[in-house]
C-alpha cells in the first residue's frame, strides 16, 4: 500500500556526451572540452573553406585566397578557444568576441559567425545569471556593431546604414538565440537538481519512517515477552514450591513437576532467544493480559464497521506464546489497514490450522468510500513482517484481482509445538 518514488528526469544530451567521453577516458572538463574545441575546429575549417570558395566565385564580392586563409585561422582559433568553456566562460566569450573584430573587417557578413561565438554564448549562460548573460550578449553585440560601422566608414562605395543593420541581426541573432537556449538549459539543469533533492528528501523521510515503524514493533514485541515469560516463570516458581512439598512423600508427582518446569524453562529461553537485543519500553505496567489466537473472534466481533466475518477450520492448536501474539498482531493490523484503507469494504479473517502449518488470512474488498492519507508510509506493513520474521513465518501481501488487499501468513507447525499429555499434570 505504499507509493512508489517518481524516477528522475532522463539525462541531457550534454550530460551523455561528457558520459560518453568519460568513459573514452577523457575523465577531466578540461580535457573533455578540448575535444569539443578540436571537433568545432575542424568543422570550422571546412564551414569556412566551403563559404569561401562560393563568395569568391561572385564576382560582386571582394574575398582575396589570403583573406580567406586568415578568416579560416580565426575561426579555428575561435574554435580552440573553447577548451576554457567551462572552467573560464566569461574569459573564454571575451575572447571569442575579441577573435570577432578581424573577421569583421576581413570577412563578408555570410562569414561572420561559426561555431566558437554560438558555443561561447551558450555556456556562459548555462553558467551565469539572467542579468550577467544579458550584459554579456550587449557587450558582444555593441562590439560587433562598432567594428562594423568603423568598417564601412572606412570602406569605400558601402552603404553604412545597410552593412551595419546586417551585422546587428546576424549578432542578435547569433548570441541572443545561443544564450537563450543555454539559459532554458539552465533552467532545467536546476529544475531536476530540485527534483533529485526533492526525491532523495523523500527516500530519507521514507527510510526514516521505516525504522521508526520498525523500531516501533521490536519495542512492542519486547513487551509482549516479557509478559509472557513473566507469566511462565510465575507458574514455574509456583510449581516448583509444589514440587518441594511432594519431593519427600510423592517421589512420582515431584518427578512429573520436575519436568513440566525443565519445559516451560525451555519454551520461556526460546521465546528470550528469539528476540534477544530488543529493549523493553518501560512506560506500562505489563499487567493487561496478552492477547492471542484464541482472541481472535473478540477481535473480528469489535470490528462490525468493517463488516468483518471470521472463519476457524482444523482444531485449535497450542502455539509458543510469542508466535501466539504475533499471529494476533498481525491479524489486528490487517483489520487497521483495512479499515484505514478501504473503507467500507468487507472483510475476512480466516485462520486454518492444517496439519502440516497454520495459515492466517485477513483479505478485504475494493474501498467504497473515500479513502483519507494517514502517512504511515507502509508501517503496518513493515511490522507485520517484522513479526512474521521473528517467529519464522512466511507473509504475503498484496492487492488481489477483484481491487482489494489480501495478507496471508503461513506458520509451519514443529512438532515440538503440538500438545503432549506431560505438560498438563496435575499438582
Amino acid at each position: 500500500m505504499t507509493g512508489r518514488l517518481e524516477a528522475t528526469a532522463a539525462p541531457t544530451l550534454g550530460e551523455r556526451v561528457d558520459d560518453l567521453l568519460a568513459r573514452l577516458g577523457a575523465k577531466k572538463t578540461l580535457t573533455r572540452d578540448a575535444v569539443l574545441a578540436l571537433a568545432a575546429a575542424l568543422i570550422n575549417f571546412g564551414m569556412f573553406w566551403g563559404l569561401a570558395y562560393l563568395v569568391m566565385s561572385e564576382p560582386t564580392v571582394d574575398l582575396t585566397v589570403a583573406e580567406a586563409r586568415a578568416v579560416t585561422a580565426i575561426g579555428c582559433v575561435q574554435a580552440l578557444l573553447l577548451c576554457l568553456r567551462r572552467l573560464r566562460p566569461a574569459l573564454c566569450l571575451a575572447a571569442v568576441v575579441a577573435c570577432q573584430v578581424p573577421v569583421i573587417v576581413i570577412a563578408p557578413d555570410i562569414m561572420a559567425h561559426g561555431l566558437g561565438p554560438l558555443i561561447a554564448a551558450y555556456t556562459f549562460a548555462v553558467r551565469g545569471s539572467i542579468r550577467s548573460t544579458a550584459a554579456a550578449v550587449a557587450a558582444a553585440v555593441l562590439t560587433e556593431s562598432v567594428t562594423a560601422i568603423v568598417t564601412s566608414l572606412a570602406a569605400a562605395n558601402v552603404d553604412t546604414f545597410a552593412a551595419v543593420s546586417n551585422h546587428l541581426t546576424s549578432s542578435l541573432l547569433a548570441y541572443a538565440v545561443a544564450a537563450f537556449v543555454g539559459l532554458q538549459v539552465a533552467a532545467r539543469r536546476r529544475q531536476r537538481a530540485l527534483e533529485r533533492e526533492q526525491s532523495a528528501a523523500a527516500i530519507r523521510a521514507h527510510r526514516e519512517r521505516a525504522e521508526a515503524a520498525i523500531r516501533a514493533e521490536r519495542t512492542r514485541i519486547a513487551r509482549e515477552l516479557h509478559d509472557v515469560a513473566a507469566h511462565h516463570l510465575s507458574g514455574m516458581v509456583i510449581q516448583a514450591a509444589a514440587v518441594e512439598r511432594l519431593i519427600d512423600r510423592d517421589a512420582a508427582s515431584a518427578k512429573s513437576g520436575v519436568a513440566w518446569i525443565r519445559s516451560e524453562g525451555k519454551a520461556t529461553l526460546e521465546n528470550l532467544r528469539q528476540v534477544v537485543g530488543l529493549l523493553r519500553d518501560g512506560g506500562e505496567d505489563g499487567t493487561a493480559p496478552v492477547p492471542g489466537l484464541s482472541a481472535l473472534p473478540a477481535l473480528v466481533e469489535e470490528s462490525r464497521d468493517l463488516e468483518a466475518t471470521f472463519t476457524c477450520r482444523g482444531e485449535p492448536l497450542p502455539l509458543p506464546p510469542i508466535a501466539d501474539i504475533s499471529l494476533y498482531r498481525i491479524a489486528q493490523q490487517s483489520l487497521t489497514n483495512a479499515r484505514q484503507h478501504a473503507p467500507g469494504a468487507p472483510v475476512g479473517v480466516v485462520l486454518d490450522y492444517g496439519e502440516r502449518e497454520i495459515a492466517l488470512e485477513v483479505s478485504n474488498g475494493p474501498a467504497r468510500g473515500a479513502v483519507a492519507d494517514v502517512g504511515n508510509g507502509g508501517s503496518g506493513l513493515l511490522g507485520m513482517r517484522e513479526r512474521a520474521d521473528l517467529v519464522g513465518a512466511a507473509l504475503d501481501a498484496g492487492p488481489t484481482a477483484e481491487g482489494g488487499w489480501r495478507v496471508l501468513v503461513r506458520l509451519p507447525i514443529r512438532d515440538a509445538d503440538r500438545p503432549t499429555d506431560d505438560h498438563d499434570q496435575e499438582t
